[in-house]
């Protein structure tokens, strides 16, 4: 099997291989509080309105930065520098010329793995319209690194 997620660099992979990459897992897709002093991230449980929580996908995701101004798009360029993505993100674990872990999809084969493994969201959320924003930080999780 070639397994093309561990041995091509991230900025050689084409539009369907670099969307193959994301594991489904939609912890990028929590409100996060950052500390001003410290600069430390913490993530909520609150979930961006657009993302269906069962099946941790954006249902608009062609149009999520227009819709939601401050969601930000993961390119090669980028990547290194968003240390607020969780420490399992498989792109990530790519920049850092890391292997993908099994419950990934791709090496699985399974697009429930990442949810049978307990990486992703699904079940352990709640949408931002049901949470103030000055109430975020009584949503503040441990189970995201």
């Amino acid at each position: 099997m070639d397994e093309w997620w561990n041995r091509v660099p991230l900025a050689q992979l084409d539009q369907r291989q670099w969307e193959a990459l994301c594991d489904g897992c939609a912890r990028c897709c929590l409100h996060k509080l950052e500390d001003a002093d410290s600069g430390e991230v913490f993530y909520t449980r609150v979930h961006c309105g657009l993302l269906d929580a069962q099946s941790c996908r954006c249902r608009d995701y062609a149009h999520r930065q227009e819709l939601v101004p401050d969601c930000v798009a993961l390119t090669p360029d980028n990547i290194s520098d968003l240390d607020w993505l969780p420490s399992t993100c498989a792109y990530r674990l790519r920049a850092r010329g890391l292997p993908l872990p099994p419950w990934h999809p791709l090496v699985s084969g399974d697009p429930e793995s990442v949810h049978r493994a307990g990486i992703s969201i699904r079940g352990r959320s709640i949408a931002d319209e049901y949470v103030h924003p000055e109430g975020y930080d009584e949503h503040v999780i441990a189970w995201v690194r």
